[in-house]
């Protein structure tokens, strides 16, 4: 029996005496309601775990068939593929819980797999939420085998949320990889924002955000580390770097001796119960600081490179 114009949905018309379901254009798929169904192939249409059933509907996770498809009247099996699963990229918490979103909570209850940095200290995260979503790690050291597995998921249809240890995927992480992954495999990437210690350092700093550079963690030598920080002695936009509290120390001389006694900000533990935020001249910092061990994440804030004024400038 055909439905009405008005409701956009595929006609249901009886072919040869079957029931067979007959598409006629147009027709629009509804929002994925969850349910699995293959207009030709009934015994393949249903929830998971749930009885068999004819029942026919196109509100469904799964791609029907396009119009040009429809041969003789009829859904051919053959040429019905399932739609592919999502990539949802989501920001979790860089210290207070509260500042999860609704939306991420959500996410990360309807996936059919979570995709962690650690599963341990997500596993903490979703324990305080009451979510129990499972967990599979997936972090730098295995990544070559991980994303392949995660891929064959999201090519099945599941919905896989990706998070890190805290704050945005794929900022300073492995994440951005299984993303350009997905991307090339023609899978949906979807974002779920929130925390970010890059944006949340730079907003309280007190320096100019129209234009910043981020460059992650500088590395663990000195040298590399200078040679890097020459590289941004000309560079007029804020940096930004994350570090690491035991080479702190060292890291604030390289900055001093190359890029000179600019302005910084030093924020440390942020949204946490210890949060830090310190300003002033590199010099200043140091002797703030001294020999004093601190513990933490590390966000800098470096202001850029200002032009130097003219004996003619200062004079008026």
């Amino acid at each position: 029996m055909a439905s009405s114009s008005s409701d956009n949905r595929p006609c249901r018309k009886s072919v040869h005496g079957s029931t067979r379901p007959v598409l006629s254009e147009p027709f629009t798929l509804r929002e994925p309601q969850g349910e699995r169904f293959f207009p030709e192939c009934p015994e393949r249409s249903r929830r998971k775990g749930s009885p068999r059933t004819e029942k026919t509907t196109f509100e469904t996770n799964y791609l029907a068939v396009r119009p040009e498809r429809v041969e003789g009247g009829t859904v051919n099996c053959d040429t019905i593929s399932k739609k592919k699963g999502t990539l949802y990229i989501v920001s979790t918490p860089i210290g207070n819980l509260e500042d999860i979103t609704l939306r991420a909570l959500r996410i990360l209850k309807e996936a059919d797999l979570i995709a962690a940095e650690d599963t341990r200290h997500t596993g903490l995260l979703l324990r305080h939420f009451s979510i129990h979503t499972p967990l599979t790690s997936y972090f730098e050291g295995n990544e070559m085998k991980k994303r392949e597995f995660i891929l064959s998921r999201l090519n099945r249809g599941d919905r896989i949320a990706l998070v890190s240890d805290a704050g945005t995927p794929g900022i300073s992480d492995p994440g951005y990889r299984l993303i350009r992954l997905a991307i090339e495999n023609e899978i949906p990437v979807i974002p779920i924002p929130g925390p970010s210690a890059v944006i949340t350092a730079l907003s309280v700093s007190g320096l100019p955000t129209d234009a910043f550079l981020f460059k992650g963690f500088l590395p663990h030598k000195s040298k590399k580390r200078r040679d890097i920080l020459k590289q941004l002695e000309e560079v007029k936009e804020t940096l930004i770097f994350y570090e690491s509290p035991h080479r702190f120390s060292e890291t604030l001389r390289d900055i001093f001796e190359v890029l000179g006694d600019r302005e910084i900000v030093l924020t440390r533990e942020l949204t946490k119960m210890y949060e830090e935020v310190l300003r002033g001249k590199v010099s200043e910092i140091q002797n703030a600081l001294g020999e004093k061990k601190i513990k933490g994440e590390i966000t800098l804030v470096i202001s850029g490179k200002t032009r130097k004024k003219t004996d003619r400038e200062i004079g008026r």
